[in-house]
């Protein structure tokens, strides 16, 4: 999905490089959406959604203290 993304920000830059800047426009609105809509199904995935392993706070004692 982020291959979707960027392929469309880079076709909205080449657009607009090109000089049609209402298109490029559009392109980025589209870019913008694809964006918003990959990140609301990883939060709400069912793996992992909400948890976000990534950014675990829980404390855990070391192993080391664990087994004594």
């Amino acid at each position: 999905m982020m291959t979707a993304i960027f392929a469309t920000m880079f076709l909205a830059l080449l657009v607009l490089w090109l000089g049609r800047r209402a298109i490029a426009i559009g392109l980025l609105a589209i870019c913008l959406a694809l964006s918003v809509w990959l990140f609301l199904f990883e939060i709400y995935s069912p793996d992992y959604g909400f948890r976000m392993p990534w950014l675990q706070t829980e404390r855990t004692a070391p192993a080391a203290a664990q087994r004594g």
